[in-house]
């Protein structure tokens, strides 16, 4: 009769493999190679720590196949000069990969414009790096365990390499019931809750607005405690009055925003109808533009894009945004790319009825914003069948994600320039622009309908690819962007570890590089995109300057 404690402790006591051992060092030593975004002590090690556990993994398959296949096998003596051997090789992998890590990331920093690194932390490297792999080994030995446990009464009438079949798909199936069955839901329930109660705390010294134009006012249809922690930071956000004042001219009007939290109603249609509502009760289908905004994950509009826009209109414009979610951007991604599909959709579908219901001479001119999962779901909100008769006027989809639809449509189809500046088969509806190339902002022939992408291509979450880990991205086989480290290199499965931890960090570089977009290439997207009149020249670089120095 077999049992668990003694399955595990002779599993426990079981050699490491050789073959996994060198594979390990070497993916160890290839995931401290340059990605996109710069990396910490800890972060690095983490990623180099899966690395080590993956490669590992790949070598023990390997050896279990040989095995298997009943391929000849070291005599013992041989054996133990192997496994000799694989802690040496092993050893000079990992001490040279943490030599070179410094090197490595100091390429990255000098690509995207950061301060010199003055030490990539190796002992910080290893000691969460060993963690890191510790724990998966000592997961990858419970699941030896309960394949053996599977395999014990299967022998008993099945042949040994059935029943050892069988047992791995039953352990596999019970790990994947309880990793993603379980521990994953439980994961994103605690996640969405801490993200709730976060959602609920104002931000400080807010308050209540009193002008009955803003929504949470104490004329307002929604509460100003529905609105959410970023729906009141929406509606408090810059500009404010006395910067309209200097900045826009004498001729400048209040910017109207609306923003429906998720706890504004029950149902995205319901969120959406409060929406229009709202948007009717201020007269925001009298002003000159109106912008669909929706937001990222989280509920966030970055205030980077809007005060540009609302300063350049001279305020004579509104906005909308009803949130959907409390997650960040890349969690989303990670779970469900489509997340905020339904709610973007109605919230599009029902303001668009009533826009398109206007008279055309009198109704402003409508247009679609989205950063980050905001950007694929703005695309997502609508279709050609639902504007081909009326179109809006444009669009500008900022850092979109890579499962974004159009975008992907765009890029297979492009007939030229590179995969972050790409040139679209259709230059009179599709520009894109970058934080070092505006030169489709100013190519004529634009039409009507203007669809504008801003892209870096140093942000993973546009250029991350699922197939990274079998294939070279388009975009790493083209020559390097600027803010590309020059020793970046497509390694198998390696990059695909190298990019997903990339996502995850994407947020922490700088302005203007990464998935941190600047107020002034937002500027330059509205300008080409909806542009504004009776803006000079110096002007405009005043306008640049404030947003620079309010940090936006």
């Amino acid at each position: 009769m077999v049992s668990f404690p003694g399955l595990l402790s002779a599993r426990l006591r079981t050699p490491l493999s050789t073959t996994g051992l060198v594979l390990g060092s070497a993916a160890f030593l290839a995931s401290l190679t340059p990605s996109l975004i710069p990396r910490t002590g800890a972060v690095q090690g983490g990623a180099a720590g899966l690395a080590f556990a993956a490669g590992y993994g790949i070598g023990v398959l390997l050896s279990l196949s040989w095995e298997w296949l009943g391929l000849a096998q070291l005599a013992e003596r041989h054996r133990l000069m192997a496994r000799h051997g694989s802690w040496v090789v092993s050893a000079i992998l990992v001490l040279g990969g943490l030599a070179k890590a410094r090197a490595w990331q100091e390429t990255i920093h000098r690509a995207l414009g950061l301060p010199a690194v003055e030490t990539a932390r190796p002992i910080l490297i290893a000691a969460t790096a060993l963690a890191v792999a510790f724990a998966l080994l000592l997961i990858s030995r419970l699941f030896r365990v309960l394949m053996d446990l599977y395999a014990w009464p299967l022998r008993l009438i099945l042949p040994k390499r059935l029943s050892l079949l069988l047992a791995m798909s039953l352990a596999a199936w019970s790990f994947w019931a309880i990793g993603n069955g379980y521990l994953m839901a439980a994961v994103l329930r605690g996640l969405d809750s801490a993200y709730r109660q976060v959602d609920a705390l104002a931000p400080s010294n807010d308050r209540m607005p009193l002008e009955p134009w803003k929504t949470g006012s104490p004329a307002s249809l929604i509460s100003w405690q529905g609105l959410g922690r970023e729906g009141r930071a929406r509606i408090l956000s810059l500009p404010s009055d006395d910067d309209l004042a200097r900045l826009a001219g004498s001729e400048w009007k209040p910017p109207l925003r609306v923003y429906v939290g998720l706890n504004s109603a029950k149902t995205p249609q319901t969120r959406a109808e409060l929406a229009l509502t709202e948007l009717i009760r201020i007269g925001a289908f009298e002003r000159k533009l109106l912008v669909i905004a929706t937001p990222t994950g989280t509920g966030w509009v970055d205030p980077a894009a809007m005060a540009p826009l609302e300063i350049l209109h001279r305020g004579d414009l509104a906005t909308v945004s009803v949130q959907y979610s409390y997650l960040p951007s890349w969690l989303s991604l990670l779970t469900e790319p489509d997340y905020g599909h339904e709610t973007a959709r109605a919230v599009f579908r029902t303001v668009y009825q009533h826009w398109h219901s206007l008279p055309k001479a009198t109704r402003p001119r409508l247009y679609l914003f989205g950063l980050s999962l905001g950007a694929l779901n703005s695309d997502l909100a609508s279709d050609i069948f639902d504007i081909v008769g009326d179109p809006y006027d444009g669009a500008f989809w900022v850092g979109p994600p890579f499962p974004s639809r159009t975008w992907n449509g765009v890029q297979e189809t492009r007939t030229g320039g590179d995969p972050w500046l790409p040139q679209a088969r259709n230059r009179r509806t599709f520009r894109f622009f970058t934080n070092s190339d505006r030169t489709q902002l100013t190519e004529p022939d634009w039409g009507p309908m203007r669809i504008l992408y801003l892209q870096y291509p140093s942000d993973p979450i546009v250029f991350f690819d699922r197939q990274t880990w079998r294939r070279r991205p388009a975009w790493m086989s083209s020559r390097n962007a600027p803010d590309l480290s020059p020793d970046l290199r497509w390694i198998p499965g390696v990059t695909f570890l190298q990019l997903v931890v990339d996502m995850v960090t994407a947020t922490s570089v700088p302005k203007g590089v990464g998935h941190v977009y600047a107020a002034s290439d937002y500027m330059a997207g509205w300008i080409a995109l909806t542009q504004p009149q009776g803006w000079t020249d110096e002007e405009l670089k005043v306008l640049d300057g404030w947003t620079r120095s309010q940090k936006l």
